[in-house]
C-alpha cells in the first residue's frame, strides 16, 4: 500500500532551530541597565530606546529567517523527491509485484476475464513467468471467475439489453471466455424466455414506427431484432404477430424469412 507522507513532520523546522534563538538574540538588549545620575542621563535614555528598537528589528529579522528555513526541506533536502515515486502510485519494480498491482488496479469495480487481465500483462511488458504466477493466484483466491463473469454478464446484458444468446456468446468470445464456459451461461436462457424478451422489444420500437410504411415498420423491426442476435425465424414469427395486432397485411410475409 502506498505510504502518503505526512508533511507535518517538518512543522518544527529544520533541526537546530528552535524558539529559544528568539530569547539568546534578545537577551543583551533585555538586560541592559539605564545610566543613572550622569548629567548625560537622557542620552543615556535615548540610546537605551534605539538600542531597544534595534533589538526589536532583529527579532523580526530572525524570525523571517526562521520561517524561511522552515520551508527549505520542501525543495533542498530531498524529501519531496524520495517520496515522489509512492506519491505517484507508480507499481514497485519487482515483475511480480508490479503485475499484482496492475490486477488489482483493473479488477476495481469492474470484473474481468483471466484473458482481459493476461492482455493488460502483456501489453505493460510483464514477463510471462510473473504474469502466470500472479493470475493462477488470483484464480485460487476468487479474484478471477470466468465462469461468474459468463454467468453475470448474461443476465445484465439479457435483462437490461435484451440481448439473445447468440449475441451474449459473441460479446464473451471477445472477451476470452472459454466456449464450455460461454455454452453454459446462455443455456441459463431458455428459447421460452428469449422469445418473451424479443416481443417486449419489438411492442416498445411498434409505437415509434407507427405511421410509417408497411415495409419500413417491418425493416426497422426486424433489423432490431438481427442485431440484437435473434434468430430469423423467430424475429419473424414475433413481428408478424405484433403487426397483426396493429392491423396490418402480414400475409405477404413468408415462413423461410423476409
Amino acid at each position: 500500500m502506498t505510504r502518503r507522507t505526512d508533511w507535518a513532520e517538518y512543522a518544527n523546522g529544520p533541526a537546530g532551530t528552535s524558539d529559544g534563538a528568539y530569547g539568546a538574540t534578545a537577551a543583551p538588549y533585555e538586560t541592559e541597565q539605564t545610566a543613572v545620575g550622569p548629567p548625560d542621563g537622557g542620552r543615556a535614555r535615548q540610546d537605551d530606546g534605539e538600542a531597544r528598537r534595534r533589538g526589536g528589528r532583529a527579532r523580526a529579522t530572525g524570525g523571517t529567517r526562521r520561517r524561511r528555513g522552515r520551508a527549505e526541506p520542501f525543495t533542498e533536502d530531498g524529501g519531496a523527491t524520495s517520496s515522489s515515486r509512492a506519491e505517484k502510485g507508480e507499481p514497485p519494480r519487482d515483475p511480480v509485484e508490479q503485475a499484482r498491482a496492475i490486477c488489482l488496479r483493473l479488477l476495481t469495480g469492474t470484473p474481468r476475464t483471466r484473458s482481459q487481465l493476461a492482455d493488460a500483462l502483456r501489453k505493460r511488458e510483464i514477463p510471462d513467468e510473473a504474469a502466470e504466477e500472479v493470475l493462477s493466484r488470483f484464480e485460487e483466491v476468487g479474484l478471477i471467475n470466468d465462469s461468474a463473469f459468463a454467468e453475470a454478464w448474461v443476465d445484465s446484458r439479457h435483462h437490461g439489453r435484451g440481448l439473445a444468446r447468440r449475441a451474449l456468446a459473441r460479446e464473451l468470445r471477445t472477451k476470452g471466455v472459454d466456449s464450455t464456459l460461454i455454452d453454459a451461461a446462455v443455456s441459463r436462457l431458455d428459447s421460452e424466455q428469449e422469445e418473451e424478451t424479443a416481443r417486449e422489444l419489438v411492442a416498445r420500437k411498434l409505437r415509434a414506427t407507427r405511421g410509417l410504411d408497411r415495409d419500413k415498420r417491418l425493416r426497422r423491426l426486424a433489423g432490431m431484432l438481427a442485431r440484437k442476435g435473434y434468430p430469423e425465424g423467430m424475429a419473424l414469427r414475433v413481428v408478424r404477430q405484433a403487426l397483426e395486432e396493429e392491423g396490418e397485411d402480414t400475409e405477404f410475409l413468408g415462413e423461410d424469412g423476409f
